[in-house]
């Protein structure tokens, strides 16, 4: 299975309560910070919350 690279670009300050979990269950919370996941569709729907604050990369495994 593919694997996703999910950095951290933006600051969560501001947002929304969903947006703050979404973060923390990606292990995420610091500009700059980054994680890799495995490319499933929880993963992508965390992602979609947040797309806004995160860059996200497809890894070679």
């Amino acid at each position: 299975m593919a694997k996703l690279k999910i950095t951290q670009t933006r600051s969560k300050i501001g947002g929304k309560e969903k947006q703050h979990a979404a973060l923390q269950s990606l292990a995420l919370g610091r500009i700059g910070k980054s994680t890799v996941r495995e490319d499933r569709p929880e993963v992508r729907g965390q992602i979609t919350i947040v797309a806004h604050l995160v860059s996200v990369e497809e890894v070679a495994e």
